[in-house]
């Protein structure tokens, strides 16, 4: 049923909000490896969002460290700061205490950098964000509206990605949430993207879509395709896709073909995965495995190659330990502590082999 959607699909963005604070990033030189050419080349390029499995410094910079040498991209997927914001915090401040020294430590070992701003509520795409809620605020405001654009602007111009999306999964929005949440995405998102393309002409601009929720699969209804999409963010240069297929499909090799080629059709547009995953632990009806994982990353491969795609995000490169989780996180971040390729104590799983195969394929791109 729709009203259940959000709760099967969540944004795991939110979880950086409870970690951030914790870590703090030095910047170091890139050692190049050598790596292995197999025979077929990829397109797109991988990486991860800076997700560690707890809030504790050693930890993080052990994860980090382990993740970009597998990565050749970076992106940072966060909803707006709103109760930060409100409070007194100016954007840049917020972001150079919390982006400044990350950014400069991806670019030290030369990651392309995606930035994804989420207007509106990661964990529930039927409301606005909980914090705007809280402060008797929507999205739908002009003057919140113009908060955003500013922190979108400048997290533009301060940390200077190659690529930028300016709302996340605008399709199910669209249907879950009230028309007032969506108009109001819409129009900020349209107005910051003229304000960014007005400084900014080389940053590539989008916005992202709900793969399984496009298929009918969330909703037990038919294909709903993203046309509209298209026609209401006419901006976007890219698209990006968020894909959970464990909520839907039994086992990977379930998903279609063409399951990400047919959301494009008729369009002559990149594409890219901007978050999704596979679980590797059987959590409520869903039973997830290591050998599924590993078949995922596998048809994930197949999947990409199949639309010449630009990019690759597992936001999570390792699984997150709830046991430090505060008392306010909702119980359904549970569906999402077991898609890391590592387990919390950053062991690697099968399915890290999987993705180190496709690495290792010489990339060729443009992007």
């Amino acid at each position: 049923m729709i009203r259940n959607y959000p709760k099967q699909t969540l944004q795991m963005n939110f979880i950086f909000m409870l970690f951030f604070a914790a870590f703090f990033f030095i910047a170091c030189k890139h050692q190049s490896t050598p790596r292995p050419t197999a025979s077929k080349p990829r397109t797109y390029r991988m990486g991860f969002q800076n997700f560690p499995p707890k809030p504790d410094q050693t930890i993080a910079l052990q994860a980090l460290d382990l993740w970009t040498k597998r990565s050749d991209a970076a992106i940072i997927s966060i909803q707006v700061p709103w109760a930060q914001l409100y409070s007194g915090t100016t954007p840049q401040q917020y972001i150079a205490d919390n982006f400044k020294d990350l950014v400069s430590y991806y670019r030290g070992k030369n990651l392309k950098l995606w930035v994804y701003i989420d207007p509106a509520n990661g964990l529930d795409r039927s409301t606005d964000a909980t914090d705007l809620t809280a402060l008797h605020k929507s999205i739908a405001q002009p003057a919140v509206q113009q908060l955003y654009s500013r922190f979108a602007f400048l997290m533009d111009s301060l940390l200077k990605p190659e690529h930028m999306g300016l709302a996340l999964e605008t399709n199910a929005i669209r249907d879950v949430s009230p028309d007032s949440v969506y108009q109001g995405i819409k129009a900020a998102a349209n107005k910051t993207a003229a304000l960014i393309r007005g400084y900014d002409k080389q940053v590539k601009l989008s916005v992202s879509v709900q793969a399984d929720y496009a298929w009918g699969l969330l909703n037990g209804g038919p294909y709903l395709g993203i046309d509209k999409d298209f026609t209401d963010f006419p901006f976007v240069q890219e698209l990006g896709i968020s894909s959970y297929p464990y909520f839907v499909f039994d086992k990977p090799q379930d998903i279609p073909a063409n399951y990400y080629s047919r959301l494009i059709q008729g369009h002559n547009i990149p594409v890219f995965i901007s978050e999704g995953g596979w679980s590797t632990a059987t959590v409520g009806t869903y039973t997830g495995t290591p050998q599924k994982q590993q078949d995922y990353i596998t048809k994930q491969g197949q999947l990409l190659d199949g639309v010449s795609a630009i990019a690759y995000f597992q936001l999570l490169f390792s699984d997150l330990d709830p046991s430090v989780f505060p008392p306010s996180t909702p119980d359904n971040v549970n569906l999402f502590t077991h898609i890391g390729l590592t387990d919390d104590g950053l062991n690697p799983k099968p399915a890290l082999g999987n993705w180190d195969a496709i690495f290792k394929r010489s990339l060729v791109t443009g992007n």
